[in-house]
This record gives structure tokens, C-alpha cells and sequence, in this order.
């Protein structure tokens, strides 16, 4: 009997050459139910599919369960450091219980809706949002359409979808008590835009860790963007408008970056004149000079723990939104040092 096409091979055909039950190839080759076969009887019928070249008709299974094993996740800025360990966070979860992902770099957050929209009419199963804004109405439009999300990197401050997040609060913490503990008073902040959630709670952690600390916030400007360009602006309005801080918390380390981009081209030092801190520890800010003091967070383990709520949305075994929030450390570069004086 001639080898079927790749394109032509069914499961029957597999079962034929594995010498087995077409059920058991469907039960091996379902990552939820591969469980149940023996590891001798999974290594046959793997052999057999590879053989033949078969390759499972994702179609016709989607008619069957109604499932197209499929997710979407949306990001802001697939160029930002911050999203490469997330999105492989989601992968390792998605790829461990068969599902394939679609990755949406939304430039412009007008194009979100439509960009869901077009997700929806390929059937996937659900998405992941690392895009929401405060107050976003996407966010409305996913419950009333039925869709499972869930958000990475950002919450939702109604609790209307599932959430996994750092502690942004506790992360500004942790770099206005290491300033303050290195001798600092003068301490301002580069905040995060603020029709983001991360900007909101990074800018209220460090209005309350400084009167925790009985300081007063020295000067304070707002990044329109989470981005090098938009940190260099920021710096420069800070220090037209205000006397020079000692030190300056910055809501992430592009916008850090940006921040060093000015102070050195107006002649000062990091840190010998202002000390910076960062936030993120994306990779190679250990590099820069000088290396920047920045917070650390788990950004595979937000994109894991993200990818296992959506799938317990998906399966029916959610009970309510709720929010995961994961813990920052601190670590302490050269960008910042103590001050005398």
C-alpha cells in the first residue's frame, strides 16, 4: 500500500501504522488527554504520525470542540525589552498545553478594537492584553462580547478582568528607601504616563514612600511615553522648572536612559551630581555607564502566570477576576551612591 500525502493522512492512517485503535492516536495526540496512554504506546504513535507526516486538522477539530487552541496577546511596543521574557512566559504555558499564539504589536491604541475584532472572527480562544489603558472601554467591550482576557503588566482598577501584575507601589518603595538610606533628600521623579496604570501606581508609590520618610517630592515631570526619547524631555522640563535634585527616580529604565542622554549633555554626572534609578532591569542596563540602579521584576513569570489565568477562564475554572501580584527586588548598580554633605 503507497505512503498517503502528508495533506491526505488522518488519524485512521496513523492508528493503521501504530498498529493501534484510532481513539488511542486521538487520545496521544491531545495534549490534555496524552496522559492517559502508556509512554511506549505515546512513543508509537508519535513515530507513526512523524513517519507519515501527519499533521492534525486544526479546522475540523475547532467545528468538533468549538475550540481553535489558539490565544491572542497585544502589546504596546514589541522594540521595548519589557515584552520578549512576558511573551515567553505566555509561549512556555501556551506550548505545554497545545495552543498556538498570535502576537499583535498595537502602535496606536485606536487600532486595539479592531485589532480584537479581527482576533475574534479567527476564533481564537482568548487574548492577553498587555496594552490596557485606565478606564479602557476595550475592556467593556471583551466582557459584553464574551471574549476570556486577561491583563499582563497592567490592572484593571474596577476588577473587571483578571489581572497579573508587579507592585509598582512597592517597587517605588524600595528605590526611594535606597536613596534615602544612601543619604538623598532631594528626590524627584520621572513619572509614567498617566492614562496608564503602571504610571499612576509607580507615581503614588513614590509620593508615599517619601511621606512615609517625612520628605516632600522635590520636582516631578510626566514621560508621555515609556521611552528614551520621552525621559530625555522630561529631564530637561524637570530641571528648567526646578532647583537640581539629588536624586531622581525614573518610572523605567528607557526613561532612565533618556534621563542620562540629558544630564550628560548638560555637562553632569550620574552619579557623582544626581543619582538615577530605573525600573525593569531590562537587559544590558548593567552595561551602560554608569550601570543602572534599576528594580528587578519577574516579567516571565507575570507572562506565565497571565497565559494559566486564561486558560482557567477558558476551561471553566475561573471563580472571579482576580489580580496576581508579583513582588520586585532592588538592585543596587552604580547609578546611584551615597551622598556627603
Amino acid at each position: 500500500m503507497s505512503t498517503p500525502s502528508p495533506q491526505a493522512v488522518t488519524i485512521r492512517d496513523v492508528a493503521h501504522a501504530a498498529g493501534v485503535h484510532v481513539s488511542t492516536v486521538s487520545r496521544a495526540l491531545n495534549p490534555e488527554r496524552r496522559g492517559l496512554i502508556s509512554e511506549e504506546v505515546l512513543r508509537v504513535v508519535e513515530e507513526a504520525a512523524q513517519r507519515l507526516g501527519y499533521r492534525p486538522n486544526r479546522a475540523a477539530a475547532a467545528l468538533r470542540t468549538g475550540r481553535t487552541r489558539t490565544i491572542g496577546v497585544l502589546v504596546p511596543d514589541i522594540t521595548n525589552a519589557v515584552f520578549p521574557p512576558i511573551l515567553q512566559g505566555i509561549e512556555a504555558s501556551a506550548s505545554a498545553r497545545g495552543y498556538f499564539v498570535f502576537v499583535t504589536n498595537v502602535v496606536d491604541h485606536a487600532l486595539a478594537r479592531p485589532i480584537v475584532e479581527r482576533m475574534m472572527a479567527q476564533k481564537v480562544d482568548g487574548v492577553v492584553l498587555a496594552i490596557a489603558t485606565r478606564d479602557d472601554p476595550l475592556l467593556d467591550f471583551l466582557r459584553q462580547a464574551g471574549m476570556k482576557a486577561v491583563l499582563v503588566n497592567r490592572a484593571d482598577e474596577s476588577g473587571r478582568l483578571p489581572a497579573v501584575v508587579s507592585d509598582d507601589r512597592l517597587a517605588m518603595k524600595l528605590a526611594v528607601d535606597h536613596l534615602v538610606g544612601t543619604g538623598h533628600r532631594r528626590i524627584a521623579h520621572l513619572a509614567g504616563p498617566q492614562d496608564v496604570p503602571t504610571g499612576v501606581a509607580r507615581r503614588q508609590g513614590v509620593e508615599q514612600a517619601l511621606r512615609d520618610r517625612g520628605l516632600p517630592l522635590a520636582a516631578e515631570a510626566e514621560c508621555d511615553s515609556y521611552s528614551r526619547e520621552a525621559g530625555r524631555r522630561a529631564m530637561a522640563q524637570l530641571l528648567a522648572q526646578h532647583d537640581r535634585p539629588e536624586a531622581v527616580v525614573c518610572c523605567n529604565d528607557l526613561v532612565a536612559l533618556g534621563a542620562y542622554d540629558e544630564l550628560r549633555a548638560r555637562g553632569l554626572r550620574v552619579p557623582q551630581d544626581i543619582s538615577i534609578t530605573g525600573h525593569n532591569d531590562m537587559p544590558l542596563v548593567d552595561m551602560v555607564d554608569p550601570p543602572l540602579t534599576t528594580i528587578r521584576l519577574p516579567h516571565r513569570e507575570l507572562g506565565w502566570r497571565a497565559a494559566e489565568m486564561l486558560f482557567d477562564e477558558i476551561e471553566g475554572r475561573a471563580l472571579s477576576a482576580s489580580t496576581v501580584v508579583l513582588r520586585p527586588e532592588l538592585v543596587v548598580r552604580e547609578s546611584t551612591c551615597a551622598r556627603t554633605g
